[in-house]
């Protein structure tokens, strides 16, 4: 995925380990007829500088929601509480000092080009707008410098006009447009939410290897929130899996794939086609499904006015016993940064 030789997750020197952003407790609530209800229930991770960390869970798990209240872009109707600590707490910040913070020291690339660009700007006028607001640039030297950007995404001005539109790029080339929108800053940490959705397959391979490749040599932090498991493996240190709105497991990478602790973590690998995962005495498609065909995890993720009291997860699950629809489970360490929030995790490989 990365240059060559140089893979994402090891390039933060071990003196330096120090927590970027640090989220406690944070959650997202909203009037209903019922009452408030918490659309995120307290989320808890740390993002040390200049690593990376992936966010997975089917649609309506919170992933995106997450990001929103990290970058105070939630709706109107929506009130989020406790501390996204970033150099201060976030949350409590005014809209003028966040409009700072935004584009600047954190940034975003969004899952749809088409609707994050201005239709009717010129994409060398809307990387340069950034710029100019952020690092107080002449007009001339907003336009430079964006035009440097551009090329360093991939869209060298030989070939591709500053006064182009974003309707006259295909999809794959928008989106660098708004990697170059976000990378122009030089921000501290990057939040890509599904930064591929709708691109091809090759495409989607290319937009990755960018990111990956921009975030390594600017040191940058990362939040990848994705689908794509495979994704998450080659591209992160350590990853979180969402359902309804909770963080379910936990931990770094490679430890969360070598031992799925969490009915909903195995479900969702065991709907990886052909996937090579050996991990307890009972086979993840068996577990799910009785037939060679591709196994799905039965159901659906709740919406967040019907989410029970306990494990929200507990009506699909293979595992669940009386008490799970009643009681919140606590996080059990599985290991070393591996957690579940489950009564009954599978048991780890000795």
């Amino acid at each position: 995925m990365l240059k060559s030789s140089q893979p994402l997750r090891n390039h933060t020197s071990s003196h330096a380990i120090l927590n970027l952003l640090t989220v406690n407790n944070l959650t997202v609530s909203t009037e209903h007829k019922s009452g408030s209800i918490n659309i995120l229930d307290n989320l808890n991770f740390k993002l040390e500088r200049g690593k990376s960390l992936g966010v997975v869970g089917e649609s309506g798990c919170g992933k995106s929601m997450m990001a929103f209240a990290i970058m105070g872009l939630l709706p109107d109707n929506m009130t989020a509480s406790g501390e996204v600590q970033f150099g201060g707490n976030l949350l409590s910040l005014p809209e003028k000092d966040l409009c700072q913070i935004r584009g600047n020291k954190i940034s975003m690339v969004f899952q749809e080009p088409m609707s994050a660009l201005n239709p009717v700007l010129p994409i060398g006028f809307q990387v340069a707008e950034s710029l100019r607001l952020h690092k107080n640039l002449s007009r001339h030297q907003a336009q430079q410098q964006a035009s440097k950007v551009l090329d360093r995404v991939g869209l060298p001005t030989q070939q591709y006009s500053r006064s182009l539109y974003p309707h006259q790029l295909s999809g794959g080339q928008r989106q660098r447009v708004v990697i170059a929108i976000a990378m122009a800053c030089g921000p501290e940490l990057i939040i890509a939410d599904e930064p591929t959705t709708a691109l091809d397959v090759t495409i989607q391979a290319q937009i990755l290897a960018l990111i990956a490749e921009l975030v390594y040599e600017e040191n940058m932090s990362l939040i990848l929130i994705t689908h794509d498991l495979g994704v998450v493996a080659e591209n992160t240190d350590q990853m979180l899996v969402m359902y309804a709105g909770r963080i379910v497991e936990r931990g770094p990478t490679n430890k969360v794939f070598e031992n799925l602790a969490h009915p909903y973590t195995r479900g969702l690998f065991a709907s990886i086609p052909d996937a090579e995962i050996t991990n307890t005495e009972n086979s993840l498609q068996t577990e799910y499904s009785q037939t060679n065909r591709l196994s799905t995890i039965p159901g659906r993720v709740p919406e967040f006015w019907e989410r029970s009291k306990g494990c929200t997860f507990a009506e699909r699950c293979s595992r669940s016993q009386a008490n799970c629809s009643s009681q919140l489970p606590d996080e059990i360490r599985l290991g070393t940064g591996h957690s579940a929030a489950c009564f009954f995790p599978y048991k780890q490989k000795v």
